[in-house]
This record gives structure tokens, sequence and C-alpha cells, in this order.
């Protein structure tokens, strides 16, 4: 059996000092092991690591998508919908490209997108029905 669990998300970045630089000025927290080399960021339940591109393509033997956006879309998830509009304002002042400007949703929450430096894609939710833990781990949704 293969624990059901997500522990840590890696960025492989093409240039980890700005980009570390980028998530610094969205106020999150690091790890005591974070440097321009390597980066950590604690998260609700999850770390995110920022690792060199070139390191992470040798570590797993692959060649990866280095231009344009990628496929993969990282969430994050608030307790009330305004918090859309003050996340968005905050990434806007961080440097980070808004792709969506916040909008309430089909399905009855409110959402927006924005992008980071090196055009990582990130969602900004609130889903009415959301169920958080302590931590502010997302349990449901």
């Amino acid at each position: 059996m293969i624990p059901q669990r997500v522990s840590l998300l890696t960025i492989g970045a093409k240039n980890v000092k700005n980009l570390r630089l980028f998530y610094q000025k969205l106020g999150w927290a690091e790890t005591e092991i974070s440097s321009d080399q390597y980066a950590v960021f604690k998260t609700a339940g999850v770390l995110l690591s920022l690792f060199p591109l070139e390191e992470l393509e040798k570590d797993a033997e692959v060649k990866l998508i280095s231009e344009g956006y990628k496929a993969v879309t990282f969430a994050i998830n608030v307790d009330e919908p305004q918090q859309v509009d003050e996340a968005i304002e905050n990434i806007r002042k961080a440097g980070g490209e808004i792709l969506r400007q916040p909008s309430d949703a089909f399905w009855g929450g409110r959402t927006a997108y924005f992008a980071d430096p090196e055009q990582n894609l990130w969602e900004i939710a609130w889903n009415p029905s959301s169920v958080f833990d302590e931590r502010g781990a997302m349990l449901e949704f």
C-alpha cells in the first residue's frame, strides 16, 4: 500500500533566488534549510520546495518543460470570499501576474488565477463547503 498523502511539492526553478524572493514577498515562512540554491516554504500540511530545474531534470532523468505555463495548477483555498480579492491584491504587489481577476464561480464559490515569475499557475479560491483542520490543511471541499 502506498500512503495516500502529498507531503512535498517541488517546483523546478530556472532561478531559485528570484522565485524564492517572490514567495518571500507573499509573506511565506521558510524552513531553516532554505537558501538561494534550494528553498522550502511551510504551508498547511505540505511543504513547497524550489529546486534548480537542471538539477531536477538530472534527479528525475527526464527533460522538463521550462517555458510557458505548465499543465499543473496549485491552489490556495481561503476561508472567506473577500480573501480571494485580498490575496490577489497582495500577489499583484509582490509581482505576480494576474491571469484571471477575482470573480464568482458557477459552482457557488469565488476564484482567481495568477502566475508566479516563472509562470507556475496558482488558483486562489473560496469554496463555501470547504473544511479545514486546525492547521489550515484542507480536509474536504
